[in-house]
């Protein structure tokens, strides 16, 4: 099981899931239209180093984390 976790403006509670790779939590978050909207300009971690590669493989008690992009000064 892996924890994934929403940063910055998106509003939405932590996720549990059993997933092997990004890929399949791409897929499960296509499906999710507040969700959705923000997969393309998001950036991802998992624990805590940003990734590239939707194909990496993902071990029990791994965090994800979606980090959306934000302004600031």
């Amino acid at each position: 099981m892996v924890k994934v976790e929403f940063l910055g403006p998106i509003n939405k509670q932590p996720m549990q899931l059993e997933i092997t790779n990004l890929n399949e939590l791409s897929e499960i978050l296509k499906n999710d239209a507040e969700l959705s909207t923000w997969l393309e300009s998001c950036a991802v971690a998992v624990n805590d180093v940003l990734v590239c590669s939707k194909d990496m493989i993902l071990k029990n008690n791994d965090k994800i984390s979606l980090l959306p992009p934000v302004c600031g000064g």
